[in-house]
């Protein structure tokens, strides 16, 4: 006989809700689903793509030049490249430093990435100028930074041309600064002629107005190191100038006697130095025709070079042979002529 099993009596609350724990109810509060982790994974995964794109953007518009970037001024090095600019207008710096104080920097400079937090100035030498004058003054910290723009030039004369395009559209260079830079970077071996580093700096340039920044080079070449107010010598007196060394090189040495002669303080006066100097040479008859006289006769002898014009009545002694000796002897030898 099979045994029999025990029935256990009806539940009196069965068809009643459920009284649930605070755990089963939490499973069923609003806003309590979880996510599955594949989602969560896919969505930090998108998130982390997200930012490596926005970081690869940045880095690639630093790299070419499309990133403005806040840089201090002892960081930037102006010296990196030679200036072409000879001179800095005193009124024209007041302008640019008073639009400054009143909107800041409008337009970026431009630098090259040196090494240890370095940066090679190419273009914006008068803004970066202003901007440490600025904060020299005021000590202000919206003057200790300057705006710049990261360039890669390929090579040293790209990094010029960029420099003198710059300027050129800017203010604009006069002859004698376009005909010093062509040489200087020529110095530098940045171009192996200065005839292709005018063709190379002033592409753009008629063949004309390269022909007059040609014509420059023989006064940067003879009278750099005398010349105070270089840049501001007038084009035309610059290519009679010019014309006069390259007929004759030894009247460098005039016109330097008569900048060494003569006290002035103003471009214009030295300009009226050189201007009385160059008639002096070469001031001929009314038909413009030249004799014998107007030209100076120059010797040299034993390490002293002679120099007469007779139309002057004066004769010039140079070079490493003048001593105190000669001046002596020379005054002896006057002395028994009178």
């Amino acid at each position: 006989m099979s045994k029999r099993k025990r029935l256990t009596p009806a539940r009196s609350d069965y068809l009643e809700e459920p009284k649930m724990g605070l755990e089963i109810k939490s499973m069923f509060s609003k806003g309590a689903r979880q996510t599955p982790p594949i989602a969560h994974v896919a969505g930090e995964t998108a998130t982390q793509a997200a930012l490596d794109e926005v970081a690869a953007e940045l880095r690639s518009a630093r790299a070419e030049g499309r990133l403005v970037q806040a840089l201090p001024l002892e960081a930037i090095d102006p010296s990196y490249l030679v200036r072409d600019r000879v001179v800095l207008d005193d009124e024209d710096m007041e302008t640019l430093m008073a639009s400054l104080r009143a909107r800041g920097q409008q337009t970026p400079i431009e630098v090259v990435e040196l090494e240890d937090g370095r940066y090679g100035l190419i273009s914006g030498w008068r803004r970066l100028t202003a901007l440490r004058r600025l904060y020299e003054e005021t000590g202000e910290e919206r003057f200790a930074t300057v705006n710049a723009l990261l360039r890669q030039p390929e090579t040293a004369s790209d990094a010029y041309l960029a420099m003198v395009e710059e300027n050129e559209i800017r203010v604009g260079l006069s002859y004698y600064e376009r005909a010093r830079i062509a040489a200087r970077a020529t110095e530098q071996g940045v171009f192996p002629t200065e005839k292709k580093a005018l063709l190379s700096l002033f592409a753009s340039a008629s063949r004309a107005k390269r022909s007059k920044i040609r014509s420059f080079l023989d006064i940067y070449h003879a009278l750099d190191a005398q010349l105070r107010f270089a840049a501001a010598i007038p084009e035309r007196l610059g290519l009679l100038l010019s014309k006069a060394l390259k007929e004759d090189e030894h009247l460098a040495h005039v016109f330097i006697d008569a900048l060494r002669a003569q006290s002035y303080e103003t471009p214009e006066e030295e300009a009226d130095v050189l201007a009385q100097a160059l008639s002096s040479v070469t001031q001929g008859p009314a038909d413009g025709s030249k004799t014998e006289s107007n030209k100076a006769e120059i010797e040299e002898i034993s390490g002293i070079r002679l120099e007469l014009n007779s139309q002057q009545s004066r004769l010039t002694l140079s070079g490493p042979g003048l001593n105190a000796q000669l001046l002596a002897d020379l005054r002896h030898w006057l002395a028994a002529r009178a």
